[in-house]
């Protein structure tokens, strides 16, 4: 933030964020085979708001991540660990424009697997986002599955590009930054690059991930709206936009999966090939309506929030 504020790699308008995730199943058909739940686990409980399906196998205490019920992929899982740096660096709000590609599973000649309950196997999602006060307008890649831009010319051969696994790349007017996962280890391209700048961003106290655990719960017990609230590295100000604008990544995914029966017995699928147009205020997609049925989930009888706005949108993902 510091070096861009000082105008070191000049203005952003695109940036790419990959990872190699997700490391757990997906793209694959929900386990016919239910399983006894173990002693230890209240399965109830556990499913909280989800629809009710039987225990199965493999799916608790990690790869629930892989399944829309409980989980939002690979992007819910690491995007805010890796789009959150451009939400810091170039003050992005709510995106208004988004469209993808998806890895798909195919079962046999020319046949494509189809399950709707799984996040796919690999993903680029492509968002577009205003640009902050006198600044241009951002255009933002999201690649997992272990799919990754070009390297940047000015990386050498030899360099890891983001922390190998992960990264984040900005692209300015005058140089690229890059950093790893949770915005560790930034470095100017090329990386002999040195520049000082001012410190405009105070930093967070102590050496380690502990000074961030001791910022939250202080944040916490001086109350939302408290200095040390808004002096948090990712308060509601950012966190918020940023949690919908993953969610809203996945509206494009799951749109991807939207299908019709056609007269001869097979599908069409309106919601690939396009673009998907976002409303952020009234949070809905503008220009393909089946895609707003992912908006909001229906709750298990039981498990009814008490009211329904904005916040059950960006509370979809379960960690």
């Amino acid at each position: 933030m510091d070096w861009y504020r000082a105008g070191v790699i000049g203005d952003v308008s695109e940036v790419f964020c990959f990872t190699n995730r997700p490391v757990w199943p997906q793209g694959i058909q929900w386990p016919a085979q239910k399983a006894p739940v173990p002693g230890e686990l209240d399965w109830n409980l556990w499913l909280g708001t989800a629809p009710y399906k039987d225990y199965v196998d493999n799916l608790v205490p990690f790869n629930w991540r892989g399944w829309w019920d409980y989980g939002t992929g690979a992007l819910g899982d690491m995007g805010c660990h890796i789009v959150a740096p451009a939400f810091q660096v170039l003050g992005l709000g709510y995106p208004t424009e988004a469209e993808c590609s998806v890895g798909s599973v195919y079962v046999g000649e020319f046949k494509q697997g189809y399950f709707p309950d799984s996040c796919p196997p690999s993903s680029h999602i492509t968002l577009r986002f205003k640009g902050a006060p006198g600044k241009p307008d951002v255009k933002l890649h999201w690649m997992d599955g272990g799919i990754q831009p070009e390297r940047p010319e000015e990386l050498g051969p030899q360099e890891v590009f983001g922390d190998g696994d992960n990264g984040t790349l900005f692209i300015g007017t005058k140089g690229k930054m890059m950093c790893g996962t949770y915005g560790r280890d930034p470095k100017l391209l090329p990386t002999t690059r040195v520049e000082t700048v001012p410190q405009t961003i105070a930093r967070v106290p102590g050496a380690d991930i502990t000074g961030h655990y001791n910022a939250w719960l202080e944040a916490c017990m001086a109350g939302y709206g408290s200095e040390k609230e808004k002096a948090l590295s990712s308060n509601f100000t950012v966190a918020g936009p940023l949690t919908e604008t993953v969610l809203m990544g996945n509206l494009a995914i799951r749109s991807y999966d939207v299908r019709r029966p056609r007269a001869d017995g097979k599908f069409d699928y309106p919601g690939r090939h396009i673009k998907l147009l976002w409303d952020g205020a009234n949070m809905k997609i503008t220009n393909f309506d089946e895609a707003n049925q992912f908006v909001r989930r229906t709750y298990r009888e039981g498990w009814s929030p008490g009211g329904v706005g904005r916040w059950s949108f960006v509370t979809m993902a379960r960690g």
